[in-house]
């Protein structure tokens, strides 16, 4: 009886162990056929070939219609391993290419490798060559029957009509792996927009792809169209811009900062358009483009003067006296002085309790408007420290520190002011915290009293300094800055379109603004003063470890504003050596359409003037 008992059990359990192998078989092919995709890709891969067919890349123009970007015709060598096979001549291959054997074994390689290339597949086109020229291409397609498996891809290149706006427009270039992973749009050998306006508007640009289904026999040799085309996709055109950027004005401002390093920001205050970014030094956007693009790309990035750093909205500066408008508005609000009334000394410079800071000899005491244009130290130092110390208003410094921080956060300080390009900086505003971690709790308005006149701890990018001469224009509110005036057939995105309203009082920028008139009709801006135009305007002398940096904000016209503009010229001196001409020169382009024979002469003495740096400003 136990034998037969254990018999009978062996067979249970063979019986059962079958079952459960037969499950797990059905299972798993439940999951292959059913669940998963991958056999039918595998499939799909041998009956099908998938011909992508790219779209023309997004026009751009200037804010008058000027063209500024188009596409030439360039074109792919594109191969499909399974065809290829090592049935090619390779050395008339590379001889029609002009490339070496070891340049073939090398990118064929490439291909292969999935580290490199996550996408590949043997059944379907590889890139091998990119944008190979009208000449070689044709030189190529003669041939192109005795090479199996290699075809052509027509693409679009790049072409830069003007030799300006490098740092705006951006460029294209090649997809990177995490381009790939970021977006499954792409795949190995399409281009994105790497820089400026081609990175930030790349979806509107880039249009969308279309697809060529082609049918195979069993030998893999491509018989025709499927079912004649009729699962075929069309391409779709990417979107034209129309920038707010005035190709002239942007011509003459990089030719007036040829030699310097610095920066010129000019906005339309009623919109917030920018109508020119220079970033000097600067390079030819031409040089970026093609199969060249890269070794360009090496040598600007080992430049040790930084042609591609965009130091309108990368470089973090002190605004030096520009900043004074702030301060006014700031104090004139908050009641700590009455824009008339109070006067404050300036024996050349502030004296307190052992603490002075320097000032150029002028008429004291002062009240603002002659105080912003005579541009005094004094009365500025003296204003912040009241704010400080004024107990009867703030229970501590540290209250009346973040009351100060909330009025320059609301000009646009501090943060980025989120512009249509990648790579903006915030600059620095510093708050309570920051001197409570810096001076263990231990400070007050004597300490930090630098920072009245735009020195110390804050830092501004040249968009934020011209930004703020836009709220002045607008006395009291701005609208994000941006360089896309209108993307064909889309409307212009919310956030630039919305007006920001600052903390200061209304009532107090008619006081800054009669203060920036007086310095242009007699004070230290007086030579942007125009026979045809009110202006207003601002010096700033930024304090450096070696010469001073040349500061220029200002405005026109007075009652209608079509400018702003912002000048930084590093180690250029005073605000009036190089600021203020060339920011003069500036508006008179944009507001009369072209240089009078004076300016004319003005700019081309301005062009030729080159500033010494050293290793210290690299």
């Amino acid at each position: 009886m136990k034998g037969d008992y254990e018999l009978d059990y062996r067979k249970y359990v063979i019986g059962g162990v079958a079952v459960l192998i037969i499950v797990v078989y059905l299972i798993r092919l439940f999951t292959l056929q059913i669940l998963s995709d991958d056999y039918k890709k595998n499939a799909d891969s041998n009956a099908f070939s998938k011909k992508i067919e790219y779209p023309a890349r997004g026009v751009i123009t200037d804010r008058t219609g000027k063209l500024l970007v188009y596409n030439q015709h360039a074109y792919d060598i594109m191969v499909i391993m399974n065809e290829e096979s090592g049935r090619l001549d390779t050395m008339e291959f590379c001889n029609t290419l002009g490339i070496t054997k070891e340049e073939f074994i090398s990118r064929m390689n490439d291909i292969k490798d999935r580290n490199k290339n996550p996408g590949y597949s043997r059944y379907t086109q590889q890139l091998f060559m990119s944008q190979v020229s009208e000449n070689d291409f044709r030189v190529f397609q003669e041939k192109m029957f005795r090479f199996p498996g290699f075809y052509v891809q027509r693409r679009s290149l790049r072409q830069y009509v003007y030799p300006n706006a490098a740092h705006v427009l951006g460029d294209v270039a090649e997809v990177s792996k995490g381009d790939i992973e970021n977006d499954d749009y792409y795949q190995p050998g399409d281009y994105i927009g790497k820089q400026g306006i081609e990175r930030s508007y790349e979806k509107e640009l880039r249009g969308e792809k279309g697809v060529q289904i082609m049918l195979r026999d069993a030998r893999g040799r491509i018989k025709g169209r499927y079912h004649d085309g009729a699962f075929d996709t069309k391409p779709k055109a990417g979107k034209d811009l129309k920038l707010s950027i005035d190709i002239k004005l942007q011509a003459l401002g990089e030719r007036l900062m040829q030699g310097k390093i610095g920066s010129i920001v000019a906005i339309e205050p009623s919109t917030g358009e920018v109508l020119c970014m220079v970033s000097s030094p600067t390079y030819d956007p031409r040089v970026m483009i093609g199969r060249n693009r890269g070794k360009m790309h090496r040598e600007l990035q080992r430049d040790v003067w930084k042609p591609l750093l965009n130091r309108s909205i990368m470089g973090q500066y002190p605004p030096g006296s520009t900043f004074k408008t702030s301060q006014g508005l700031t104090f004139m609000s908050e009641g700590i002085i009455s824009p008339t009334g109070t006067a404050y000394p300036c024996h050349r410079g502030f004296y307190h309790r052992g603490l002075h800071v320097g000032c150029h000899g002028h008429a004291s005491p002062l009240s603002l408007v002659p105080a912003i244009s005579t541009s005094c130290n004094g009365y500025f130092c003296w204003g912040l420290y009241n704010m400080m110390s004024n107990r009867k208003k703030y229970k501590n410094v540290q209250a009346a520190m973040n009351t100060w921080r909330d009025y320059m956060v609301s000009m646009g300080f501090g943060y980025k002011l989120g512009i249509d390009l990648p790579g903006e900086k915030r600059g620095l505003i510093p708050n309570a915290q920051f001197y409570d971690n810096a001076y263990h709790g231990s400070w007050n308005g004597l300490t930090i009293i630098s920072i009245s006149i735009g020195q110390g701890e804050v830092n501004l990018t040249p968009l934020q300094i011209a930004n703020l001469g836009a709220t002045i224009a607008n006395r009291g509110y701005y609208i994000t800055p941006h360089v896309v005036k209108e993307v064909k057939g889309e409307p212009l995105k919310k956030e630039y379109t919305e007006r920001h309203y600052t903390k200061a009082e209304k009532w107090a920028y008619e006081y800054i603004v009669k203060g920036m008139r007086a310095s242009v009709l007699g004070g230290t801006c007086k030579h942007a003063n125009s026979p045809y135009y009110e202006v207003c305007g601002k010096t700033g002398t930024a304090q450096n470890r070696g010469q001073d940096h040349s500061v220029f904000m200002g405005f026109a016209p007075m009652n209608d504003p079509k400018i702003a503009i912002a000048v930084y010229v590093e180690n250029g001196g005073f605000g009036a050596d190089f600021g203020v001409p060339i920011g003069a020169i500036m508006m008179e382009q944009y507001i009369r359409g072209e240089l009078s024979p004076y300016y004319e002469g003005l700019a081309t003495k301005f062009q030729n003037r080159r500033i010494a740096y050293g290793k210290a400003n690299r």
